[in-house]
């Protein structure tokens, strides 16, 4: 093969060559052929190749072919860190080094396009996009962001549990509806509360009550909905729901099972988790007092393995406490059920409130549910007393179940 005047060539198999340097002035260069070998080429100094050039060989010498020849397929990388030689970005579970200042303006975060000779070409989104089996990008914040009805179920639908719809409605007035006068009066805004108790007693229930009675957005997580096997996502995806909460007017993030990713540290703890419950100690301390229109709010029923961090003041502020119902709770929750359904007069709602004693709120509306099946069963309806009855005894006779065990619910 013959080249141009003036120069020779090391290889002579013709075919493409990307430049990846130029070297000794413009008479040689440094070239990836396109089955992935690299090696140096000499040209002499009659042409002017850049980096980036792509080189064609054929047996009539060689010729600058368009780039667009180039067999390559460009990589996606989000940006981490922009540094003074040169720009950090992941590479699916990776970091690498993409050496030189980028010739387009880039932020950490977004998400580009790049190859090794020409650097990052092109910003396909502003922020991280990942393929994640969690992870959460702008689209899919909506998988948190719950849409409460205007006319769904009020306090009046929270039966009994007075301390409990008490605390919540101050919630609702002070650091929700009024947080204007705390700032006046210069007090440092509550950040969160945390529901205890066991299964079954309407915390998920009364979190939704208060964001439909306040107004607030309503941001839904489910401890383990947010646990991924790829390192930094779950942080990732926790600070995102901050983000969000924090562009609206108002709004409550509830962390429902909080136990699953907020558990206490201890030496044995695994690395993971240990920095999910650190990111959201940082979320957590980085809300504005003055100006935070976010309210946390978590619910677990195992309060004991939560980790001590997160439930000094200044974080989760107020506990409270879902206990089983009382005999007078059990008789208001019957009845808050009752308003829904068709009912005839003669309904056993007091003796039925004190038979369940150690029955949460979850179990006594399955009783209502058992009496609907028995009267639709027998074409009536509505529900009399005999179905009540009659439900109480089978949701009676069904295995029960500890407050350590999952015990499944209408009501959260």
């Amino acid at each position: 093969m013959t080249g141009p005047p003036g120069g020779t060539y090391e290889r002579n198999d013709g075919h493409l060559i990307k430049v990846l340097e130029v070297l000794d002035q413009g008479e040689a260069f440094l070239g990836r052929t396109s089955n992935g070998s690299i090696a140096r080429f000499s040209v002499g100094s009659v042409a002017a190749i850049n980096r980036g050039d792509v080189i064609f060989f054929s047996d009539r010498g060689w010729e600058i072919a368009p780039r667009s020849a180039w067999p390559e397929l460009p990589e996606v990388a989000i940006v981490r860190r922009i540094l003074e030689d040169g720009v950090l970005i992941e590479v699916g579970s990776s970091i690498r080094l993409l050496p030189g200042k980028p010739t387009i303006q880039v932020s950490a975060g977004n998400t580009v396009q790049f190859n090794d000779v020409d650097g990052i070409t092109r910003i396909l989104h502003d922020s991280p996009v990942r393929y994640r089996d969690s992870g959460v990008d702008d689209d899919g914040l909506n998988e948190y962001l719950v849409q409460l009805e205007e006319d769904g179920p009020g306090f009046d639908s929270f039966g009994g549990y007075h301390h409990v719809r008490d605390r919540a409605v101050e919630l609702i007035e002070t650091q929700l509806k009024n947080r204007d006068r705390l700032r006046d009066i210069g007090a440092r805004q509550m950040k969160g509360v945390i529901f205890s108790g066991p299964p079954g007693t309407g915390k998920t229930h009364l979190a939704r009550i208060i964001a439909r009675e306040s107004g607030a957005a309503f941001f839904l997580v489910s401890g383990p909905s947010i646990v991924s096997k790829w390192v930094g996502d779950s942080e990732e995806t926790l600070r995102r729901i901050f983000e969000a909460a924090s562009s609206e007017d108002r709004a409550i993030i509830f962390f429902d099972e909080i136990d699953s990713i907020a558990e206490r540290r201890t030496s044995d703890s695994h690395e993971a988790s240990k920095r999910v419950v650190a990111q959201l100690l940082t979320l957590l301390d980085g809300f504005d007092q003055k100006s935070s229109n976010v309210v946390v709010i978590a619910a677990t029923n195992r309060i004991s393995d939560i980790d001590d961090a997160l439930l000094r003041p200044g974080r989760f502020d107020w506990e409270i406490s879902f206990d089983l119902p009382t005999a007078q709770d059990r008789h208001e929750i019957l009845e808050a059920s009752a308003r829904n359904l068709a009912t005839l007069d003669d309904l056993p709602i007091a003796e039925v409130a004190a038979l369940t004693d150690g029955w949460s709120a979850a179990r006594l509306n399955s009783i209502w549910t058992e009496a609907s099946l028995v009267a639709a069963g027998d074409n009536r309806s509505s529900i009399s007393g005999e179905d009540l009855a009659l439900a109480f005894e089978r949701v009676a006779s069904r295995p029960s179940r500890t407050s350590k065990q999952a015990e499944v619910s209408h009501v959260n």
